[in-house]
């Protein structure tokens, strides 16, 4: 099952090169109008600045790098993306699961994107330090080090400059605000603009 699979742009621009978004509920949009959520501005600012990308935003709220995995393979075939951009991992953190397990999940899925024809970008995720340092330090490191391996640019924590301020969190302490995801756009923009440019 795919999922509910938001597309941007009309259909006279379906030959337009695909952005496939592949997330939780930071970029589903949890909690907040959909044209809020941060996919939806950067389809936007792709059409203001020139950038002739379709977004499609595969992204599901409560998934895991497992069901990521699942749901890849059907997302590549449908929409043939030019980019993909990971956006996983933060339930597995919050649900303990090992960090290997992640990295392999992950793995798989830059592999499989790469395997498709897709250039890759990862968003690292952290979780919160009462899991314990140990654990919060392997989890945060296991994305830089995928990045490193495979050569792929690495999109620093998401919600940078957004977590911890409460102004920008909802009232369950997780989902950001809809005055958060210009940030967390600009946190995006800052590696796919010149991924876009190569």
């Amino acid at each position: 099952m795919l999922g509910l699979m938001v597309l941007f742009g009309s259909a006279a621009r379906a030959e337009s090169p695909v952005i496939l978004v592949l997330g939780d509920s930071l970029s589903a949009g949890y909690g907040i109008p959909v044209e809020k959520g941060w996919v939806s501005l950067l389809q936007r600012r792709l059409v203001e600045r020139g950038f002739p990308y379709r977004v499609v935003n595969a992204s599901i709220s409560g998934d895991t790098t497992s069901g990521g995995l699942s749901r890849l393979p059907a997302a590549l075939e449908l929409h043939r993306p030019a980019i993909v951009v990971l956006e996983l991992g933060a339930n597995d953190g919050l649900r303990g699961q090992p960090p290997m397990a992640m990295s392999r999940n992950l793995s798989q899925m830059i592999e499989r994107s790469q395997q498709a024809g897709a250039r890759v970008l990862l968003a690292e995720m952290r979780i919160p330090p009462n899991y314990g340092p140990l654990y919060a330090q392997k989890f945060q490191a296991t994305f830089g080090e995928l990045a490193q391996h495979y050569a792929i640019p690495l999109i620093p924590f998401l919600l940078d400059g957004v977590a911890g301020n409460p102004a920008l969190i909802q009232d369950d302490g997780l989902h950001p605000r809809a005055e958060a995801q210009p940030q967390i756009l600009d946190n995006v923009w800052a590696v796919l603009e010149p991924t876009l440019k190569s």
